[in-house]
């Protein structure tokens, strides 16, 4: 009852094909479906830029092709010596970083030292002020003491 219909798939545009099958018996048109012509299953679209530059392989003798070569090579040496560049600049960067940390770290040791010796001389002030308020004190009354006796 069911008859096997023949399918043709023809390679169509980015990657994907067009499989064509002959019309039923039925007379109802047949819409062509679009299946992935990859074996791995979807593919990404081609921009048509591209498409046009891989179906036209360029003669190697060619003055196009011997241009593009040029402006590619030059390209690829501006590239070079910019990351290069770069390179040197970050390094120079690093150094610069460095030389700094290393006087931050040394202003740091100077200033915890000026900072412990005027700590000590506040605590030896305090310490002399505490020392010369208490006998005074004292004094008073052990004088008020004497006077009431």
């Amino acid at each position: 009852m069911s008859k096997i219909s023949q399918q043709n798939s023809t390679p169509g545009v980015n990657g994907i094909s067009v499989i064509h099958t002959p019309a039923h018996a039925s007379g109802l048109q047949q819409v062509p479906q679009l299946v992935p012509a990859g074996p791995g299953g979807g593919g990404k679209a081609v921009p048509p830029s591209k498409q046009s530059k891989k179906s036209s392989p360029m003669d190697r003798n060619s003055d196009e092709y011997r241009q593009r070569r040029e402006r590619n090579n030059m390209a690829v040496k501006k590239s070079r010596l910019k990351s290069k560049q770069k390179a040197q600049d970050t390094l120079q960067r690093v150094n610069q970083l460095k030389e700094e940390n290393e006087r931050l770290e040394a202003k740091i040791k100077l200033l915890t030292k000026e900072l412990s010796v005027l700590k000590d001389l506040f605590l030896e002030h305090a310490h002399n002020l505490a020392d010369n308020v208490q006998p005074s004190s004292t004094e008073n009354m052990t004088n008020s003491d004497n006077a009431g006796q």
